[in-house]
């Protein structure tokens, strides 16, 4: 049993995800910013691996992935500063990323490293379900990682459980088809997750893009098993002078 599916057995609701962008907002925070959400209250860590051209993230993530990468970030990096994580971290680690800098590292040589230095799962937004299908998704199963597929209110039935069935771990619900950081009326939303919890999904359903404080997460969580939040917190490790004490008064916010 993975680590992933080990967090909604112990907690079948308000199951927290945050992402965090890996050399952001300096080359070395990665850890420490990794610790200090484990200690306020992260169930999970989403690792963004930054990217230049991440095309499912809106300004903030964009602009932390171009800082990072300014840092010096890159994939060999982030496995280098991975590689003793979980002697202090025991929260599930999912890399976030795209294809592209994946496949000039080795696709399974990705794999390879990424479950020995600890990590869970993948979310890779730019992976078709095709290609998964067909070439990626038995080197993922063969190295025990976990997939996460993301859905949209757009998606159809049938897509949504064909995805859900070539998942693991949790599937991602994004709350519209938008990027990361939007406002979203979350009562437009609501008629889209109960749809969803009325389908009895295999997967636990994480509701992503747009949940920014303690009523969108609650909102986010009613017909759900948690939510993802990134945007929110990047911009709030952005203006804060220490990593732990920004990461603790945003977290408590989010989850009092």
């Amino acid at each position: 049993m993975s680590r992933i599916t080990e967090v909604f057995l112990k907690k079948s609701n308000n199951v927290l995800n945050v992402y965090c962008t890996a050399g952001y907002p300096e080359l070395n925070s990665t850890l420490t910013v990794m610790q200090a959400l484990q200690n306020h209250g992260a169930d999970l860590i989403e690792l963004g691996m930054p990217y230049s051209d991440p095309l499912a993230d809106g300004p903030i993530i964009q602009e932390s992935s171009s800082i990072a990468l300014q840092n010096g970030m890159t994939i060999q990096v982030l496995f280098e500063q991975l590689k003793d994580c979980r002697n202090t971290i025991n929260v599930p680690i999912i890399l976030m990323g795209y294809m592209n800098p994946i496949l000039q590292y080795g696709f399974e040589a990705f794999c390879q490293k990424a479950v020995e230095v600890g990590v869970d799962g993948l979310i890779l937004p730019d992976l078709p379900e095709y290609e998964f299908e067909t070439m990626y998704g038995a080197m993922i199963k063969k190295y025990g990682l976990d997939f996460i597929f993301l859905i949209t209110p757009e998606t159809s039935e049938t897509r949504i459980k064909k995805l859900d069935a070539l998942s693991s771990g949790f599937l991602y619900a994004v709350s519209s088809s938008a990027t990361t950081g939007n406002d979203k009326n979350f009562a437009e939303v609501e008629k889209y997750l109960q749809n969803l919890q009325q389908m009895h999904l295999k997967n636990p359903i994480m509701v992503g893009f747009g949940i920014k404080d303690h009523a969108t997460f609650t909102a986010a969580c009613k017909y759900s098993n948690g939510a993802i939040i990134g945007s929110a917190y990047i911009k709030a490790l952005s203006s804060s002078v220490d990593i732990e004490t920004g990461t603790k008064n945003f977290l408590q916010n989010i989850i009092k």
